[in-house]
């Protein structure tokens, strides 16, 4: 035991050097000059906004904002309708968790079916159209009764301001998707507890009501 200790002791005064062995050089070493990531993006953005890159950028993406806004991006899938078709849809669901009151009361509880039209009514009908197309625009604005008017392609604020009237506008289809519409003119009116869907196909030249 003595002996092990002994030459422990012998190891640990020797120097670093005697211990370490020299196994060549294995490939071209360079010094570290990398740059703070922080100050890349400083010295960039000091030298965009030197350029007026930066007011450049800026500029073009208020551009294509309003340009979005102007006229968001068509629905995708709905063609003009060439024949008229009808069906029912019903709006129940079922809940995927209870629904509590500002107490903590149950008003239901989860996998309770619930239909949405036995607490509130469609108050006017939904017409969904092709706002480039004038026929379905001069339909869609003869209708009775003020129904709500969703556009799925068009200039959503050039019509408003030429018509003045509101306009809507499905963004990415979730109503027409949730509804299975897939050609327009279609109305969504309300049947009692379901919802008639139908999509209208339109004669060269539309009258009044149709």
């Amino acid at each position: 035991m003595r002996r092990v200790l002994l030459i422990l002791a012998v190891v640990l005064t020797l120097p670093a050097t005697a211990q370490a062995r020299d196994y060549g050089q294995r490939g071209t070493v360079f010094p570290v000059v990398e740059r703070d990531l922080l100050e890349q993006i400083q010295s960039r953005l000091t030298s965009m906004e030197a350029s007026g890159e930066t007011a450049r950028l800026n500029e073009d993406l208020k551009r294509r904002t309003l340009a979005r806004v102007e006229r968001p991006a068509p629905v995708a899938g709905i063609a003009r309708a060439r024949t008229s078709r009808s069906w029912l849809f019903d709006p129940t669901i079922a809940l995927q968790q209870d629904i509590r009151g500002a107490r903590g009361e149950l008003i239901h509880a989860a996998g309770t079916r619930v239909n949405p039209l036995d607490s509130v009514s469609l108050r006017a009908d939904l017409l969904f159209l092709d706002g480039d197309d004038a026929e379905q625009l001069a339909w869609a604005l003869r209708q009775q009764g003020q129904p709500k008017l969703i556009l799925v392609n068009g200039a959503l604020l050039q019509l408003m301001r030429a018509r003045q009237r509101r306009f809507y506008f499905d963004q990415q289809g979730t109503l027409t998707s949730r509804f299975g519409i897939t050609a327009v003119p279609a109305r969504v009116r309300q049947q009692g507890r379901q919802l008639e869907v139908s999509e209208i196909a339109l004669p060269a030249r539309t009258e009044a009501g149709q």
